[in-house]
């Protein structure tokens, strides 16, 4: 039912059909459930032979992930397609998903889709908040030292270099989303103002100070309103009839108990990766 209605979808839009689908919300552990390295394998063996000239749609559903293999798939997409992406989000594209949605021409989301902060994180801990806690301790030191002790015994959990780490982390995933902006979305945008788009929407969705947690749910308005192109799915009621129907066919695929990743493309060819940690690939 589920490869049915991924070649429908492609069908009904006349481009590539890919999935990618994580089971985070259906599974809790120290499980590979985020954009990995991993999943270069899947992407590669679901591409093959696929007509590049019809373009990508990049139906997407992930908690985010590794920045660096995030960066190298994006450079493989575009690679393989150039700026000819969508990507869709029936439900949630987070974090490190959010970048991937941000490298494509144009982002499908439904009024019950999301899209998340691109503040990064280094295992589970917000970059920009380390910064910000190491910021506040400087401040209140220096107008209390009586307090140094204090802020001696929380500023110890950090390894050395880490603040840098943090900062350079920072400074990364900016310059990243800046640049899939300027190279992809808003590439025929005049200069000046393709600048100014982009600027509101780093804002919007970098800042740890106005999105408060990383875990901030971005609406498809909101994300329009940062200065996103989003086409809403419901305005085309065809469309997003196959979108859902794709997506709910995918969720109940990842909800078995041993999958915890599925990419697939329109024609049956997938890459699922198990609990066992290995993985399988089918024609």
């Amino acid at each position: 039912m589920r490869r049915k209605y991924i070649c429908q979808l492609s069908e009904r839009t006349g481009r590539n059909t890919v999935i990618y689908y994580s089971a985070w919300l259906q599974k809790s552990g120290d499980f590979p459930l985020g954009i990995d390295d991993t999943d270069m394998n899947g992407f590669m063996s679901v591409f093959k032979g696929l007509d590049r000239s019809k373009g990508l749609d990049l139906v997407l559903h992930t908690p985010g992930g590794v920045l660096s293999a995030t960066e190298a798939i994006i450079d493989y997409f575009r690679d393989l397609f150039g700026s000819d992406i969508r990507v869709i989000v029936p439900q949630l594209a987070m974090s490190a998903g959010t970048l991937i949605a941000l490298s494509a021409r144009e982002i499908v989301m439904g009024c019950h889709s999301s899209l998340g902060p691109i503040d990064p994180q280094f295992g589970g801990v917000s970059a920009h908040g380390v910064i910000e806690e190491f910021n506040t301790a400087k401040k209140e030191i220096n107008e209390n030292p009586g307090c140094a002790e204090l802020w001696k015994t929380i500023i110890s959990k950090y390894r050395p270099t880490f603040i840098g780490d943090c900062q350079k982390a920072i400074k990364w995933g900016d310059e990243l989303a800046r640049k899939l902006l300027s190279t992809g979305m808003f590439a025929e945008v005049e200069e000046q103002k393709g600048r100014e788009i982009i600027r509101k929407i780093i804002d919007g969705l970098a800042d740890h100070d106005a999105s408060k947690a990383h875990d901030r749910h971005f609406s498809a308005k909101k994300c329009a309103k940062f200065g996103l192109n989003v086409t809403y799915l419901e305005d085309d009621k065809e469309l997003q009839d196959a979108v859902l129907s794709v997506h709910h066919a995918a969720i109940c695929l990842v909800g078995k108990p041993d999958i915890i990743k599925l990419i697939e493309n329109q024609n049956g060819k997938n890459h699922i990766v198990r609990l066992q940690y290995d993985s399988r690939t089918k024609p």
